[in-house]
Formats: structure tokens, sequence, C-alpha cells
């Protein structure tokens, strides 16, 4: 599906949280500023998640108390791989007891459950998204 504006990026994140199921991991991908955290934003906003989202990069984990349930939003792009996501214990949100959405998760490919959600973000010529899912229906 095609976005073009964050607010409807953010609508889209929406539609998916409210379809997210307790434990669920969501691999979020796109280069630096495609929308990846707009789109967690959304999915925030669905869980019940007053306050503001921001990209966890330099604090790698942010944990969200919402209504409905828990969200942890990773950002894995200054990890160096899976050996040290395992040492910071990550394994403990690839089965989550909320969601988790995790950005750079290419980093620990091998290491995604195998019902985890992919969406890919791409930056089109005319700077709208397209946002790809798999995984889920919306």
């Amino acid at each position: 599906m095609t976005s073009g504006s964050a607010e409807r990026t953010r609508e889209i994140g929406k539609e998916l949280g409210e379809k997210l199921h307790k434990g669920a991991v969501v691999s979020l991908r796109g280069s630096l500023g495609a929308g990846k955290t707009v789109l967690a934003k959304g999915i925030a906003e669905a869980l019940g998640i007053g306050e503001a989202i921001v990209s966890p990069t330099f604090t790698i984990v942010q944990e969200y108390e919402g209504e409905k349930m828990r969200m942890y939003h990773l950002d894995l792009y200054r990890l160096s791989g899976e050996d040290e996501f395992e040492s910071m214990g990550g394994e403990e949100f690839l089965s989550p007891d909320g969601i988790t959405l995790i950005e750079w998760s290419e980093k620990i490919e091998d290491m995604l459950p195998e019902d985890t959600i992919y969406i890919e973000i791409t930056i089109n010529d005319d700077l709208s998204r397209e946002i790809d899912i798999k995984g889920i229906e919306l």
C-alpha cells in the first residue's frame, strides 16, 4: 500500500496495531527517514500508549505500557549483530509479554521467530512511501 503523508503512515500503523496479538514480533525495515518510527507511533496509539514514541537509536530499547498491552521498541542500528544482541539479553524481546517492534532487524535475521510480521517501507521518487506488510492482513 502507498502512503502519501506521515499522517497516513501513522494511520496504517494504527490499523496494524489493532490487529496485533500479545507475543507478536514486528520487523520494521527501511532506510533512515523511511517512516519506521512514524508507523510505530500509530501502533502505539492502537495499544493505548499515551506517551511520546521516539526512535530508541541510542537507548536500543524503549518500553511502553499501554492500556491494551505493553510495547517494546528496539532499534538495532548501532548493534554489530547477533552476538551483541544476545549479550544484552535481547532474546527476551523475541517472545514478549506484549508486542515487540524491531527496527534494523536484519542484524538478527536468523534469530527472528517464524511468525515474525515483516514491514518494509520504501521511499518512492515522489517521496511517498510504499509499505509492504507480510504475515498479517490489514
